[in-house]
């Protein structure tokens, strides 16, 4: 009930002070604070929002590009590398400021002439102190919420009530965003005049700044595509294999090796042409780079080796010292080396703590 009541008396205070401004009646009044508040509401969304987009669009404010011109805003486009490649068109619904079409950017009756704004004295700032510790104050500079820092409002009765005074209203707009093929990373699209509007100032502009999701198969690198590691079994490897390749235009392609053609545990291969196109030269492309991983098999049986060995080149003869010491080669497990390593370290540690503790008693 007490919040109700101070609530209550604060729209009183509120409704009065507008009521003398403005010199009108009590229900005059009150239309225009809720109008203000209305417009206070308005003030804390941000500046540009986005609201249906065909991505997650980081914003930022770049600043003012020039004297004279609305501030910029910076939003990060992810792209996929197919979008890269086969070039797309992306729509953006965004929400921006543009200048009243009631009043022409005037904010209020055409020949109207503003006034000192009570709330700041005609200075655009606002001081608040407020207490921070025993004993210490500290002082707030903030811009005037009732003339938006400009020191110099429009008589409430007199305001547009399109804008209520603030000469720009929000509007809705989808906005078109090219990417043309062969476009890289952190590359950045100007949308000139698509931005925010102030009346006697130039359009604010939008950059696009397109960033490059990673793929699963092929990784770019300038204008080539590299799928590495490209796995092909031992088999494949000595005797040829045929494949395709799904690019990344949805197009399948087919590389091969001929039989008695021996690729190379990470051997490199590449196919001239099947790179990513260049920017603003599509039908210049780079090239595929591939580079093969072997697979070998776990075992292979006893009984097929002397007709495997007859297939590949002799073997080298190493000289082996007498009293050589015989030992066994054992499969290696990364993970359990490494836990074993780890309780040994902890073993230590506190063996060494406790021997310290030991030595402090007796001395």
């Amino acid at each position: 009930m007490k919040e109700t009541s101070s609530n209550k008396s604060q729209w009183r205070t509120k409704c009065c002070r507008i009521r003398k401004s403005a010199n009108c009646t009590t229900r005059e009044g009150s239309k225009l604070l809720r109008r203000e508040l209305q417009a206070e509401e308005e003030d804390s969304r941000p500046p540009w929002t986005c609201l249906r987009c065909s991505w997650e669009a980081d914003l930022e404010v770049v600043g003012e590009d020039e004297k004279g011109k609305v501030e910029m805003w910076s939003i990060s486009c992810p792209c996929p590398l197919e979008d890269l490649y086969r070039g797309t068109v992306k729509k953006l619904q965004l929400e921006k400021n543009v200048i009243c079409d009631k009043c022409e950017g005037r904010g209020g009756k055409k020949g109207g002439n503003a006034e000192s704004c009570p709330g700041c004295r005609g200075t655009g700032m606002t001081v608040s102190i407020q207490q921070i510790g025993p004993g210490m104050i500290q002082q707030i500079q903030t811009a005037c919420g009732e003339c938006r820092g400009q020191g110099s409002r429009i008589n409430p009765k007199d305001r547009c009530k399109n804008c209520n005074g603030k000469k720009t209203v929000r509007d809705r707009k989808i906005i078109e965003v090219h990417i043309d093929k062969g476009m890289i990373d952190q590359q950045k699209i100007v949308l000139t005049g698509e931005g925010d509007q102030e009346p006697g100032l130039e359009h604010g502009d939008i950059i696009i700044v397109l960033e490059e999701k990673p793929h699963h198969v092929f990784k770019r690198n300038g204008n080539n595509l590299i799928i590495r590691p490209y796995e092909i079994a031992l088999v494949e490897a000595l005797c040829g294999f045929r494949r395709s390749i799904k690019t990344l235009d949805d197009r399948d392609i087919i590389i091969s090796a001929a039989p008695g053609e021996v690729i190379k545990h990470s051997g490199i291969k590449m196919v001239a042409g099947e790179g990513m196109p260049t920017y603003k030269d599509p039908f210049e492309r780079g090239n595929l780079i591939i580079q093969f991983s072997v697979t070998f098999p776990d075992s292979i049986p006893t009984d097929k080796i002397a007709a495997i060995e007859k297939c590949l080149p002799p073997r080298p003869v190493h000289a082996i010292p007498d009293g050589g010491e015989e030992v066994v080669l054992e499969t290696m497990d990364p993970e359990k080396e490494r836990a074993q390593n780890a309780y040994k370290q902890a073993w230590q540690e506190d063996e060494d703590q406790g021997a310290s503790r030991v030595q402090c008693a007796t001395s």
